[in-house]
């Protein structure tokens, strides 16, 4: 094997997890994070609806809730396991050959899914090593990505409604079947 395709073999074994919360998500995604081992051998990226003008303090909240370095994601920044990675407010975010991409939204904010488009191209990149949370949040965003990962033999998990804060996006993904596994 050449390089390239021993880098893009390396780059593949690990899976990666994204997240994607809204209303009411912070809570979930400190608990969720505080049961991740250091050494989970998955990378982590956190796609939350935020408002695209405030400077955010994400990363450093959610740094207190786990061991793995959290840190926002840059343009072209290669995903490494055991480490976090947060989208910037007022961004889309996508992933090409374990590479995190950010673009400028087209979309009005209203009309925007950003969840659903991080988890299609993490379903593109991943395949089976895909994984897809949907956590509290208003909406359905993330329905159509979970089943992006799942037509790619990745899996799925939704918070269960009773347990979020904001139930529309995770009770979206069950209603819808695209849910591999229900949990607190």
């Amino acid at each position: 094997m050449n390089n390239d395709t021993t880098s893009a073999a390396v780059s593949a074994a690990f899976p990666i997890v994204g997240i994607g919360a809204s209303a009411g998500g912070l809570t979930a995604l400190e608990q969720f994070l505080s049961h991740v081992p250091l050494q989970c051998g998955m990378a982590i990226v956190v796609v939350q609806h935020r408002d695209p003008h405030s400077e955010g303090m994400l990363v450093e909240l959610l740094q207190r809730h786990t061991p793995m370095p959290v840190v926002q994601a840059l343009d072209q920044m290669p995903v490494e396991p055991d480490h976090v990675y947060v989208i910037p407010p007022g961004r889309d975010l996508s992933l090409m050959h374990g590479v995190l991409h950010l673009f400028e939204p087209i979309e009005a904010r209203g009309l925007r899914h950003p969840i659903d488009f991080f988890f299609k191209s993490l379903a593109d990149d991943r395949q089976h090593n895909s994984i897809g949370v949907i956590l509290s949040g208003m909406g359905s965003d993330g329905t159509m990505g979970l089943r992006a990962i799942r037509q790619a033999g990745g899996a799925s998990f939704a918070q269960t409604p009773a347990s979020a804060q904001f139930d529309s996006m995770p009770r979206s993904a069950i209603d819808v079947d695209v849910v591999d596994a229900v949990a607190p």
